[in-house]
C-alpha cells in the first residue's frame, strides 16, 4: 500500500529553485527582455542615423526649395526653408536665357558615351591583366597605376597642346576619347582587375572543355559573371563624366557645346551676380540623372565594391 502523497502541480513558470531558494529569470522573459533591448538599439541607432545625414540631405532641400522661390526672399536675412508663395518661374527661365535643353543632351550623350565605353574597355584590360599570363603583366599595371597619382590638372597644358593640334578644340571628342582611354579610366582598370582574379579558376576550364577561346571565355563566362563590379565602374564613371569642368571649360568655348557644369555659370543679373533661383532650377535638374543612376543600380554598386576590396 502506497503511503506518498501526490506531488503538487508545479508552477511552469514558477522562479524560485527548490536547492538554492534563488530568483531565476525565465527563459520567456529573457526573450522578452532581449527583444526590448534589442528594440531600444534599433531605435537608437535610427535616430543618430537621422542627426547625421541632416548635413547631407539639408543642402538638397534647401537647393529644391529656393528653386521655386523669388530672389528678394532667397536675399533675405532670415531665410525661410519652405517658400512662401512656390512658383516654377525660375524653371521657365532656365530655359529661355539659356540654350540649356542642348546643353542638357550634351552632358547626357557624352556621359553615356564615357560610361559605356570605359567599361568595355576597362573589362577588357582589366580581365588581361588578371587572366593572361605575360612577361612583364605586373610591371606594366604598376606603370597603369601611376595614372591614378597624377592630378588632372598636371596634364592639362599638353593635352589641350595635343587637342589643338588635331583640331578637335570646340569639340566634343577630348571630352570622349581621353576618359575612356585615358587616365580617368585607370581606377575602372583597377576595380575590373580585382573582381576578375577572384573568379575561380574553373570557370576557364569548363569554357575550354566547352571549345571556347580566350574571347568567348571572357564575352560568354566572366564579363555576365562581372555585373557588380561593372556596376560600380558605371556609377563612378557617369558621375565623373557629368561632373566635369575643367576639361570642358580649357576645351569648349561656344555655349551650345558647353556641358552642365559650365551651364550653371552662365545666369547671371545685369551686374554680373548670380541669379540665384534661375541657378538652384537648373542645379535641380542637373542633380535628378545622378540620383536616378544611383537608385537602379546602388545594390550591384554595393555587391562591386565588396567583391572587389574597395572601401569608401
Amino acid at each position: 500500500m502506497r503511503t506518498d502523497a501526490p506531488l503538487a502541480d508545479v508552477d511552469p513558470v514558477d522562479t524560485t529553485s527548490v536547492v538554492t531558494g534563488s530568483t531565476i529569470p525565465p527563459r520567456r522573459a529573457r526573450a522578452g527582455g532581449s527583444r526590448t533591448k534589442r528594440r531600444w538599439t534599433t531605435i537608437g541607432l535610427v535616430a543618430l542615423l537621422a542627426v547625421l545625414s541632416i548635413p547631407f540631405i539639408f543642402p538638397t532641400w534647401w537647393m529644391a526649395t529656393s528653386s521655386l522661390k523669388p530672389m528678394s526672399e532667397i536675399l533675405r536675412s532670415v531665410p525661410t526653408l519652405w517658400p512662401e508663395n512656390p512658383s516654377f518661374d525660375a524653371y521657365g527661365d532656365v530655359f529661355r536665357l539659356q540654350p540649356f535643353a542642348q546643353q542638357y543632351w550634351n552632358s547626357l550623350y557624352i556621359a553615356i558615351i564615357v560610361t559605356v565605353g570605359t567599361m568595355l574597355v576597362a573589362a577588357m584590360a582589366g580581365y588581361a591583366f588578371a587572366r593572361i599570363r605575360f612577361p612583364g603583366a605586373n610591371a606594366l599595371f604598376l606603370i597603369v597605376l601611376v595614372g591614378l597619382l597624377v592630378p588632372s590638372e598636371v596634364t592639362i597644358v599638353p593635352l589641350f597642346r595635343l587637342v589643338n593640334a588635331l583640331g578637335l578644340i570646340d569639340t566634343h571628342w577630348p571630352l570622349i576619347i581621353i576618359p575612356i582611354f585615358g587616365a580617368p579610366a585607370v581606377l575602372s582598370v583597377f576595380i575590373m582587375r580585382q573582381f576578375f582574379i577572384s573568379l575561380p579558376g574553373e570557370l576557364e576550364e569548363a569554357g575550354r572543355m566547352d571549345g571556347l577561346g580566350r574571347w568567348g571565355i571572357f564575352w560568354r563566362i566572366a564579363f555576365p559573371l562581372a555585373r557588380p563590379a561593372l556596376a560600380a565602374v558605371a556609377i563612378f564613371t557617369f558621375l565623373k563624366s557629368w561632373n566635369l569642368y575643367l576639361e570642358p571649360i580649357v576645351y569648349l568655348s561656344s555655349k551650345e557645346m558647353f556641358t552642365l557644369p559650365q551651364a550653371l555659370t552662365q545666369y547671371v543679373d545685369a551686374y554680373g551676380g548670380p541669379m540665384w533661383n534661375v541657378q538652384l532650377a537648373a542645379t535641380t535638374l542637373t542633380v535628378v540623372p545622378v540620383l536616378v543612376v544611383f537608385l537602379f543600380a546602388q545594390k550591384q554598386f554595393v555587391q562591386g565594391l565588396a567583391q572587389t576590396g574597395l572601401k569608401g
